[in-house]
């Protein structure tokens, strides 16, 4: 437990973490995030323009999710495949390979978009929901800048080369971001190999992956990848490693050798370089601080958010973490009142802030304990 006023803790410190220079990822553009602190851990121009690809595919994903979150929307609601959805069910176009006129599950298509990059069951999806794939992409950029993709815009559900549909890698981690902590259940979709799709008419027909890291042994869990000739191989990851998560975004590799090679050195690199230190849990009881004149002598304080920071690796002690309060604290004290202040500090630099929460209600004592105590505070300093 913390000290009255303040404690401190030890660990590894916290520094800069622009550590471009320690690593060359050959791409146009990178982004490398810890999830879990916010932490960006590696950029290379991450605010440069892109054209998303099959990667525009995760907002199309993210719309039916929440959707079917509202009740708006439910997996096995069948949607009538048209002819425009068709049409890019041939050779040259990644396809589900739906057929016109078939009526087809929601969670196939879906599963048809994450795992077999099917553009024409994006356009039976958003024809399903919208109505036209245009009120569609409406409802895309709505979404990226209603959670803060700053420099996106959507003109099409699939990806497909279109100069109006634009992107930069640290918006497509922002929309990853969204899609791991709003839908964990459907992003488990995003690290299956395979997908089965029992067409109308024909045999069955399997797809895998086009997720490279999903067959290394990283722990990768998602998320999409995406080529156009003029902005090359791109690719949205994700790995999962003792209860951490990072997510990486790079696009304008030059071959699917260096898309799969560059963005697995990236992650590494990651994982190898830096470590995650949980400092408190959302709602979890942090410590407590002294009361004055309240039926109970000492009230728990939390946080409102999870808190992690990212730290580098053979670094010590240069990370403090403090909490400070004006105390002790005169009750009454509300549940959920804000009573203390929570800070961190690195090398006596204060680089982050939160505040601290009673958990519980502190009534205050009636008149008479009220002047036993001032008294004894009087003449013992006893509070």
């Amino acid at each position: 437990m913390f000290k009255k006023i303040l404690f401190l803790l030890f660990i590894q410190s916290f520094i800069a973490l622009n550590v471009s220079a320690n690593i060359d990822i050959k791409a146009r553009t990178a982004i490398l995030q810890d999830y879990l602190s916010g932490e960006i851990l590696y950029e290379k121009e991450p605010d440069r323009s892109i054209y998303p690809a099959s990667m525009t595919k995760i907002m199309t994903s993210i719309i039916a999710f929440d959707l079917i979150k509202s009740g708006d929307l439910k997996l096995d609601e069948k949607f009538i495949i048209s002819e425009k959805a068709w049409r890019l069910s041939t050779a040259g176009y990644s396809s589900m390979f739906v057929m016109v006129g078939d009526e087809v599950l929601v969670e196939d298509l879906l599963k048809g978009i994450i795992v077999a990059s099917g553009n024409d069951a994006c356009i039976a999806l958003a024809e399903g929901i919208a109505g036209t794939e245009e009120e569609f992409a409406i409802m895309m950029t709505a979404k990226a800048k209603e959670i803060g993709m700053t420099n996106t815009n959507f003109s099409n559900s699939s990806g497909i080369n279109d100069p109006d549909n634009y992107s930069t890698v640290r918006d497509i981690m922002i929309m990853s971001n969204y899609l791991i902590e709003n839908h964990p259940e459907y992003y488990e979709w995003f690290k299956e190999k395979e997908f089965t799709w029992d067409r109308t008419g024909g045999d069955p027909i399997t797809q895998g992956n086009r997720n490279p890291l999903l067959y290394k042994n990283i722990g990768a869990d998602g998320i999409k990848t995406g080529y156009l000739a003029v902005e090359k191989y791109s690719l949205a990851s994700s790995i999962m490693k003792n209860g951490r998560r990072l997510v990486a975004v790079g696009s304008g590799f030059e071959t699917k050798n260096s898309r799969s090679k560059e963005s697995t050195k990236l992650l590494i690199y990651g994982l190898t370089n830096f470590d995650l230190v949980e400092i408190s849990k959302k709602g979890k009881p942090i410590d407590k601080i002294d009361v004055w004149l309240g039926k109970e002598n000492f009230v728990n304080v939390y946080s409102n958010q999870d808190i992690y920071k990212t730290i580098k690796k053979g670094q010590k002690k240069l990370l403090k973490i403090k909490m400070t309060y004006n105390g002790p604290v005169e009750a009454p004290i509300k549940k959920d009142q804000v009573v203390a202040k929570l800070k961190v500090i690195y090398n006596e630099s204060l680089i982050d802030e939160f505040d601290l929460l009673a958990l519980n209600e502190v009534k205050k004592v009636n008149v008479f304990s009220r002047l036993i105590r001032s008294l004894n505070y009087l003449i013992w300093g006893d509070v």
